[in-house]
């Protein structure tokens, strides 16, 4: 495959993935600006948004102080701002036009629902949006993530195509949970709150909203919301698809497979199998040992780092 056609493929499913993680990270914004005041008040539930997307130099800029983010200032920058290159509409910009680069790579299945989501995103008025109209957008971008990877899941060829979109989209995903852990553990609790209180409670039960997680951690752990099994699982647990163990187990896999089909292994399949060693050897004791944001910086910068290195190794 060419160098040029795998990268579109990488960067489309990617920019897919990314565009779901923001929809997800303003719904629970959305539902944790209207926590019921009995839960302990309002946060500052909108500048951690900016802080997870990881835009928050961009934000300042062109908002100011990330203190006094407003809700209205995020979800235009979050979602539609044409200046902000990972805003969600963006996203689904760049993901069709790297569509359209490889369109006899992909399925009809596929270039349907990116090229539907394309046209139906211009629907949606370039305004301040009401709570039902962002509540109706934010779902329409988490079905379009939904049906285009059950599309590529249920029709594309287990060839070298596959294997790199699958790669593009579980290293997004990695990156993104992580993100919203370590924002969630370092920002949203205010300092006069203590953890442990209904608020923190309320905070982590939307986290695990946000990722689709909250009744696969009741079935798991058969126990109420506390932080470090919400930690365990979003990290360690592989039953989870949107753990970092979970997805690092299908990358290093999907590597594996690229490399099986090119005759040889690189710089990207040892780093991929040394992070999956690292995340099956730790207990979640040993993360809060030595301390949480420690290890998420730690798995972020890691995470970037396989990132450029499958770039240089069958990217360019």
């Amino acid at each position: 495959m060419l160098s040029r056609t795998a990268d579109n493929l990488y960067w489309l499913t990617r920019y897919v993935e990314r565009a779901d993680c923001l929809a997800r990270i303003l719904d629970v914004s959305q539902r944790l600006a209207y926590t019921p005041v009995t839960y302990g008040g309002s946060t500052n539930e909108w500048s951690s948004a900016v802080l997870t997307a990881g835009c928050a130099d961009e934000f300042v800029a062109r908002y100011g102080p990330l203190e006094e983010a407003k809700e209205e200032n995020v979800v235009s920058f979050l979602a539609f701002e044409s200046e902000n290159p990972s805003s969600i509409r963006n996203c689904f910009e760049v993901a069709r036009t790297n569509a359209r680069s490889v369109r006899t790579a992909l399925t009809s299945e596929m270039w349907d629902v990116i090229n539907s989501a394309w046209i139906e995103l211009r629907n949606f008025p370039n305004r301040a949006l009401t709570r039902d109209e962002l509540s109706r957008f934010l779902a329409f971008v988490k079905e379009t993530s939904l049906r285009f990877d059950g599309a590529t899941f249920r029709t594309m060829l287990r060839n070298d195509g596959y294997w790199f979109a699958r790669s593009g989209a579980q290293l997004e995903r990695a990156d993104n949970t992580a993100r919203i852990l370590d924002v969630k553990y370092h920002v949203l609790l205010p300092e006069k709150e203590h953890i442990g209180g209904p608020l923190d409670y309320f905070q982590w039960a939307s986290i695990l909203r946000s990722v689709s997680a909250l009744t696969a951690f009741h079935w798991v752990y058969r126990d109420s919301v506390k932080p470090w099994l919400v930690a365990d699982l979003l990290i360690l647990n592989r039953q989870m698809p949107r753990s970092l163990a979970a997805c690092y187990d299908s990358l290093a896999r999907n590597l594996d497979d690229i490399a099986s089909v090119y005759g040889r292994q690189g710089p990207s399949q040892r780093q991929a199998r040394a992070m999956l060693a690292r995340l099956t050897n730790k207990s979640i004791d040993d993360i809060f040992q030595t301390g949480l944001h420690e290890f998420i910086s730690e798995f972020i910068s890691d995470n970037n780092k396989l990132g450029a290195e499958i770039t240089e190794q069958y990217l360019t």
